[in-house]
């Protein structure tokens, strides 16, 4: 299977394009309207509205099953500090994810499949907002992705650095953690630095409460369980005599498996309702649920990998990987869709800047692979009568 030099040349463009003018979650509107005029003029129906920002092209052709594809658009507020010619042209936010080569990869193979057609069945091309912590996944699935548009399966990649390019991992459950972040807030009572007995500190809860929590994973969990717990912010006090009245801490929990999760959930609000009584201090605890774990179903890993075995070769093939204890808001559709998540290796002879890096630029030469991919999946999952 072959793809034009056209079709590479515009997939190339667009992802430079959408590199050079990112936009945040909720905010893609020059990239979406871009989306939905290509899928038009390429053939497919094109809805708009889902999430805001959220574009779905689909083609049908003939009956058969349902598929979905879906690619992230949003970019991140960072400072990028590549000196690409299609470096970012907007202050302060940049595409250090790679959703600039995802999306160019499923509009590209949007437009092949419309123009080659040797499947039957119908595939929605979806291209999500606000992957980046907003949950814009979750969102269209709350505003009737399935119930508009109802699925069979539904698939997604992401560029993975510390693989070799061409090479894809994909596993029959776990690929990401769970996402939650939580505030907590310690209540003591302020007085002079010099007279801590007047008084209840809240600092000196907050530093064994960071310790404690630290336990969690190390002493309250099983070893074969998968957590993290991190503690990344915490504010609090005015003067350097004066010991604060309040303290708060911000941070995150990562967790492999559901049961865990909820677990490890418990386990701190048991801290911080006990730990800081014997010092006088009070403590509260805001959940913010974030992400499920991205937990593939059995089925259609599967299909991934038997395409990928036919596509990239069996040496290329990585299954049964270790998950990551990053997260990713396509758990939110997999939780009302059987799908599956992969991972497509970025790495040439010179390792990738990591994801989330101001250095981190996507490797073009995983747009004909990833092109390529998709189109394989789509005739071998929806094969022609």
């Amino acid at each position: 299977m072959t793809l034009s030099p056209a079709l590479l040349e515009d997939a190339l463009r667009w992802r430079r394009e959408f590199h050079r003018q990112p936009e945040l979650g909720y905010q893609e509107q020059q990239t979406s309207q871009f989306i939905a005029e290509e899928l038009a003029r390429a053939g497919l129906q094109v809805f708009r509205g889902l999430a805001g920002t959220g574009v779905i092209g689909t083609l049908e052709n003939g009956p058969g099953p349902v598929i979905g594809l879906r690619a992230d658009m949003d970019a991140l507020p960072i400072t990028e500090k590549g000196d690409t010619e299609w470096r970012s042209a907007t202050p302060g936010v940049m595409h250090a994810c790679g959703h600039d080569g995802h999306s160019a990869i499923l509009l590209a193979a949007a437009r092949q499949l419309a123009a080659t057609r040797r499947f039957s069945g119908t595939v929605h091309f979806i291209f999500q907002p606000a992957e980046e912590n907003l949950g814009g996944a979750r969102k269209m699935v709350e505003e009737g992705l399935f119930q508009r548009f109802p699925m069979d399966a539904i698939y997604a990649m992401h560029n993975w650095p510390g693989l070799p390019l061409g090479s894809l991992a994909v596993n029959p459950g776990a690929m990401m953690a769970s996402l939650d972040s939580f505030e907590i807030t310690l209540h003591g009572k302020s007085c002079h630095a010099a007279m801590p007995e007047s008084g209840a500190d809240p600092m000196v809860v907050a530093a064994e409460l960071i310790l404690a929590l630290q336990t969690i994973p190390s002493r309250r969990l099983s070893p074969l369980a998968s957590a993290v717990v991190s503690v990344t912010q915490i504010h609090g006090g005015e003067a350097i005599n004066v010991i604060p009245e309040q303290i708060v801490l911000r941070g995150t929990v990562r967790c492999l498996q559901t049961s865990v999760r909820e677990k490890v959930r418990g386990l701190i609000d048991e801290f911080v309702a006990t730990l800081p009584r014997p010092f006088g201090v009070s403590g509260e605890i805001d959940w913010l649920p974030g992400y499920p774990v991205t937990a593939n179903h059995a089925a259609p890993a599967e299909q991934v990998r038997d395409v990928a075995l036919a596509t990239l070769g069996a040496e290329q093939v990585h299954w049964q990987v270790n998950p990551s204890m990053a997260s990713e808001d396509f758990a939110c559709m997999m939780e009302a869709c059987p799908g599956a998540y992969f991972w497509l290796g970025a790495d040439g002879e010179t390792p990738s800047a990591p994801l989330h890096n101001a250095r981190y630029d996507f490797n073009d030469a995983l747009l004909p692979i990833g092109i390529r991919f998709w189109q394989n999946l789509v005739e071998q999952a929806l094969p022609a009568a």
